[in-house]
């Protein structure tokens, strides 16, 4: 059947239907889970699997605070591996590159279906070649806290990476020689899952904070390093060199400034994108002209926003994920740098979530169509290689929502007819700038009537793409096997669109 993107879906999901279709549902959560007794302190992974115990079938939960500096997941791989279990589930938050072991255990069907927010590396690779017995299930954050909430994704087991924890199960993500800043996305299987295990490498008589609540905690278990502290800067958290990046970021800010925007009281979020991030430095610089002190600034927290917030220009940072050590040490030392559950942050039936209460947010794509959606989870040739992760909770809640991207790199247009992938619906998405133009949606007439007089290169996003593909010419269209390997469930828990396996 088609969906509400008019992109095929299989019988028997949940299709799309609008950005806003929530509104008209009802929710209900289940019970919290809470431990029976005081934490047990076990002498290792392998013993967990006994004593809960493990079994072929179970759904495992992660969390990917450590990002391409996890350890933990690949600990639990392995024990899957030597005890020969299988039809397994994995529920980690994000999957990075670190995580290649995991692709054995795909391909024997140790492991069978995954859900997760964000993928890549080797098993995005290999499920796209169609490796994986079931489907990958892709989430956004928001709707990865709804999930769980209500059951749709019932969690047997979580294993709770922590820096460090005390003896009753308390724990963190600070304290300790590997810390990685706010555990923000483990909250929902903290809460729910029928058994939840601290994993720390630092065992305290005293923590800063009691982040991690033990009275839902049920074992604590003890290894010799828990993660690494600098893989949390892996990937797109530096600010871009490049100069076209540049461009799209300064024309950001013009464009934000031109709107009246940058005024006391703003509220704002940025991607981890190099471009996002450059937003976030000649926004700064806009702000300490004109000497504006906005309300909070929120999302995953990287150097340039703790830099925002250092100069008072934000009163509070709301942070449900730490991108760098800066951004740790931050939410260490300031009590005005909150820790942000995945819930509060974008949960659509959350009332007035974090996200709801952003006035602008800057998100990057892979792709963007003539009706302003967004790809941000496959390339242009099929292959898994991201995913929303909160980009289409923040995109929809937030009041504008600029999309940064190149018009064109390496001779491949980014602006196109139809997105491969639709990740967020273009109903959710106001403003793209390219180096080349900008292009406001249609729906929004508020912005096309502030900005008729303006001195920005505003275009139809159709004049954009024609420009696109007069430099590039119309790209070959990548055909793809009819197997479908993933679906890409909406915040709601809707199917937006579908992963094929790519042409081997």
């Amino acid at each position: 059947m088609k969906n509400g993107v008019n992109r095929m879906i299989p019988d028997g999901y949940k299709p799309f239907i609008s950005d806003d279709h929530f509104k008209q549902e009802t929710y209900k959560k289940i019970e919290k889970i809470h431990a029976k007794k005081e934490a047990s302190i076990l002498a290792s992974i392998s013993a967990a699997f006994d004593i809960i115990p493990i079994k072929d079938g179970m759904t495992l939960s992660f969390h990917h605070h450590y990002r391409n500096g996890d350890l933990l997941l690949n600990m639990v791989i392995e024990e899957i591996k030597k005890r020969h279990l299988k039809n397994m589930k994995l529920a980690p938050s994000s999957i990075f590159p670190v995580h290649k072991p995991l692709v054995d255990l795909i391909k024997n069907e140790q492991v069978t279906a995954i859900y997760t927010n964000y993928i890549s590396g080797d098993v995005a690779e290999s499920i796209s070649k169609g490796h994986l017995k079931d489907l990958l299930i892709m989430d956004t954050h928001g709707g990865r806290a709804r999930a769980i909430e209500t059951g749709e994704l019932a969690i047997d087991v979580a294993f709770i990476a922590a820096s460090a924890a005390d003896e009753k199960g308390n724990a963190n993500g600070i304290d300790g020689p590997n810390p990685c800043g706010p555990l923000g996305y483990i909250y929902p299987d903290l809460y729910y899952a029928k058994h939840k295990i601290v994993v720390t490498d630092t065992i305290l008589d005293k923590l800063s904070s009691n982040d991690i609540d033990s009275a839902y905690v049920d074992y604590m278990i003890k290894v010799d390093q828990i993660g690494l502290s600098t893989g949390i800067e892996s990937g797109t958290t530096q600010m871009t060199k490049d100069p076209v990046q540049l461009k799209i970021a300064k024309d950001t800010v013009k464009l934000i400034k031109t709107l009246n925007l940058i005024k006391d009281g703003l509220s704002f979020q940025t991607g981890a994108g190099s471009t996002s991030i450059a937003v976030s430095h000649f926004l700064k610089e806009e702000m300490i002209a004109q000497k504006v002190h906005g309300s909070f600034a929120s999302g995953g927290i990287t150097k340039s926003l703790v830099d925002m917030f250092d100069h008072h220009l934000f009163k509070d940072l709301y942070d449900v994920q730490s991108f760098d050590l800066d951004a740790v040490n931050s939410y260490k030392n300031n009590k005005n740098h909150h820790l942000m559950d995945a819930s509060k942050y974008a949960n659509p039936f959350y009332k007035n979530n974090i996200a709801s209460q952003l006035d602008i947010v800057v998100l990057g794509a892979t792709e963007v169509d003539l009706n302003f959606n967004v790809n941000v989870t496959t390339s242009s040739t099929h292959k898994l290689m991201g995913g929303s992760g909160g980009h289409s909770d923040t995109a929809y809640e937030s009041k504008l929502t600029i999309i940064t991207t190149n018009l064109v790199k390496s001779r491949i247009p980014f602006i196109k007819e139809h997105v491969e992938t639709v990740s967020t619906p273009g109903t959710s998405v106001d403003v793209v700038v390219t180096e080349r133009g900008i292009a406001i949606n249609p729906l929004r007439t508020d912005l096309i009537e502030l900005l008729k007089d303006s001195t920005l290169n505003i275009l139809p996003i159709r004049s954009l793409y024609q420009k696109a593909v007069t430099m590039t010419s119309i790209p070959k269209q990548i055909k793809h096997e009819d197997r479908i390997v993933g679906l890409i469930r909406y915040r709601d828990g809707s199917i937006i669109d579908v992963i094929y396996e790519v042409k081997s």
